[in-house]
C-alpha cells in the first residue's frame, strides 16, 4: 500500500471527528484470529472486510464487513443483493486489484467509491471495532459510527449469521 493511501485513510479518520487509535502489528500476525489472540483483543470487536463477487450475470463486487465471530451469509443475503445466481469470495489477487490492499489488512474505509460497502448490523452494535489499517502492519480501533461517514456504506440486518453451535 502506498504512503498516499495511508495518508488518505488517516485524513478520512481525522475528518470524522471520532476518536481512533492506529496500532502497529507484526504483518505475520495480521489475520484476525491470530491478531486478537496475540494482542489481547476480543473477536467480537474485530471485523473482517471480505470482498465478494458475482460469478453470473456480469462481474460485480461488494465489500462486506462483519464481526469475526460471525459468518457471511453468502448463499442467501449476498447472492440476493448482488442479483446473481452464484457468488464467491474474491481471490487474494482480485482483492488486491480492487482495493489496493492485502488480505489481513483490508480496511473498509477509503475503498473505491463505486464498490458497495455492506456492513452487518451487529458491527454497529459494538462499543468499538478493530479494522484493518490498510496494510498488514496496522489495525485501527474506532467506533463503528465511522461507517456513518462512508457514503457507499449500507447497514444490513442479517448480512452475517452466527456459526452453528459446535458439539
Amino acid at each position: 500500500m502506498s504512503t498516499d493511501t495511508v495518508r488518505q485513510i488517516h485524513a478520512f479518520l481525522d475528518a470524522t471527528g471520532l476518536a481512533y487509535e492506529v496500532m502497529d502489528c507484526d504483518p505475520e500476525l495480521a489475520d484476525t484470529a491470530v491478531f486478537c489472540e496475540r494482542y489481547g483483543f476480543p473477536l467480537d470487536h474485530s471485523v473482517n472486510t471480505i470482498l465478494v463477487k458475482a460469478k453470473t450475470g456480469g462481474e460485480r463486487f461488494a465489500a462486506c464487513v462483519l464481526l469475526a465471530t460471525t459468518r457471511l451469509d453468502v448463499n442467501r443475503v449476498v447472492r440476493k443483493r448482488l442479483e446473481a445466481r452464484r457468488v464467491s469470495f474474491a481471490s487474494a489477487d482480485e482483492t488486491r486489484d480492487m482495493t489496493g490492499m492485502e488480505i489481513g489488512g483490508v480496511t473498509p474505509i477509503c475503498l473505491p467509491q463505486d464498490l458497495p460497502l455492506w456492513i452487518d448490523q451487529r458491527v454497529m452494535d459494538a462499543e468499538y471495532v478493530i479494522l484493518g489499517g490498510g496494510d498488514r502492519s496496522s489495525k485501527i480501533k474506532i467506533s463503528p459510527r465511522v461507517f456513518e461517514h462512508v457514503p457507499s456504506a449500507t447497514i444490513i440486518d442479517g448480512l452475517a449469521r452466527l456459526p452453528p453451535a459446535e458439539a
